[in-house]
């Protein structure tokens, strides 16, 4: 009887192992879903200038809940989706209460389309309309994960908060280094917004559109959502030191920094024998800046030697400005056995931009830097020939073809003139 017990205990011990090993994969692996699952956030203004009924024979806020409602039943599945509003709840006149007026409506994570779209229908315009504030907050919204984040702005006006700068805000999100882009859409043809809106996505490499269709604003969002769905490769943040000495090592990938105006920002990268460094850097002008910048991006030795240098320049034309450069690193012959195999090559990047009158200067303008080592070339083909690279075949045939040409060419002429004489 005994015995009989305790292999009943055994058979049950071993199934509850069993059950827990199953079980316990399966959360592992939901948990690695959810936390690489892409976030999006939507901000909608419900600010009491939202009644104007100036879209397609409807109000502002009758576009926006039908535009949502379209949304949420294309959102894909993997999307985790959550809806903020601003200016949703507070009626009065206090400027420092209407400043605070942003709630999380439906909060980010799996969406229950019912419940998402029976939220939006309760909403009515009331107040202000904090764009800075709101932003903060939604940037908690979608704070962990490993997935994009995406933050969409959807508003008629601008921010009624200042000081609180929404543009500063944005900077300052951006400057965190955690790879949120804020998209901004404008329901109304105002240069003001769009001056505000424009900056508030430029300062996180988002994108800036002007709707004044329902369906113009169902498609966009719509597009937003699902670019958030879309493979991407997520930079990481880094800071580059003053000297090449205390200058982060880094490995093949995408990076982000901040560089002030006129600094110079330093980083390492070791590079093997045989091998190929390639990078390149875009610096951002996210803020009012004079014309005529420029950006240098040179590599050099640990002693300052200089290797190799990409350099760009812009007159006020684009607010991003890029170069990069190309280092291969040649095989060792066996007379060099003695030295190291690897190589620490130094990154300097430098720029000549310069504030306008007013403008902050921190936190610094947005630095992208590219960093890719490769197997170096080996093949004939792959190696430059007199600096023609692999266009020394057209050389030649060109060289062959103004060769026969000659020929040719003699020969009619001695012909001609022969029969000249004859006649």
């Amino acid at each position: 009887m005994i015995r009989t017990q305790r292999l009943a205990a055994g058979v049950c011990a071993l199934l509850a192992a069993l059950a827990a090993g199953i079980a316990f994969p399966a959360a592992a692996t939901a948990d690695e879903t959810t936390a690489n699952a892409p976030k999006v956030d939507l901000v909608l203004d419900v600010s009491g200038s939202m009644r104007a009924r100036d879209i397609d024979g409807q109000s502002r806020m009758a576009a926006a809940k039908q535009a949502f409602n379209e949304v949420l039943d294309a959102t894909p599945e993997e999307v985790r989706l959550g809806i903020r509003t601003l200016g949703a709840n507070y009626p009065g006149d206090d400027r420092k209460t209407g400043c605070k007026d942003t709630a999380q409506l439906y909060p980010v994570g799996p969406l229950d389309r019912t419940e998402a779209k029976t939220a939006v229908a309760t909403l009515t315009p009331t107040g202000w309309t904090p764009i800075g504030p709101a932003l903060l907050k939604a940037a908690d919204d979608l704070e962990g994960g490993e997935g994009s984040q995406r933050i969409v702005l959807i508003t008629d006006g601008e921010d009624t908060c200042a000081p609180l700068d929404p543009c500063e805000v944005a900077r300052e999100i951006a400057a965190k280094g955690i790879g949120l882009t804020i998209d901004t859409l404008g329901l109304v043809p105002s240069t003001k917004l769009s001056k505000q809106l424009s900056c508030i996505a430029e300062a996180t490499g988002g994108t800036y559109t002007s709707v004044e269709h329902t369906d113009e604003l169902t498609d966009r969002v719509n597009q937003l959502v699902d670019r958030a769905a879309d493979p991407v490769v997520t930079p990481v943040a880094t800071q580059g030191a003053d000297a090449c000495a205390k200058a982060p090592t880094l490995k093949s990938g995408l990076y982000t920094d901040r560089e002030e105006f006129g600094q110079e920002r330093w980083y390492r990268v070791d590079v093997q024998a045989g091998q190929e460094l390639r990078a390149s850097v875009s610096v951002a002008a996210d803020r009012a800046v004079n014309p005529d910048y420029g950006t240098l991006l040179r590599a050099v030795t640990v002693h300052g030697r200089e290797i190799v240098r990409g350099e760009a320049a812009g007159n006020g034309r684009t607010d991003v400005i890029s170069t990069g450069l190309r280092y291969p690193k040649p095989e060792r012959d066996d007379d060099d056995s003695d030295k190291p195999a690897a190589e620490t090559v130094c990154l300097q990047v430098t720029n000549s931009f310069s504030a306008a009158s007013g403008v902050k200067t921190t936190p610094g303008m947005p630095l992208e830097l590219t960093v890719d080592v490769v197997d170096g070339p080996s093949n004939a083909s792959d190696v430059a020939s007199f600096g023609l690279g692999r266009g020394w075949w057209l050389l030649g045939a060109l060289v062959l073809t103004g060769f026969v040409a000659g020929l040719l060419w003699g020969w009619l002429s001695r012909w001609r003139f022969a029969v000249w004489r004859t006649n």
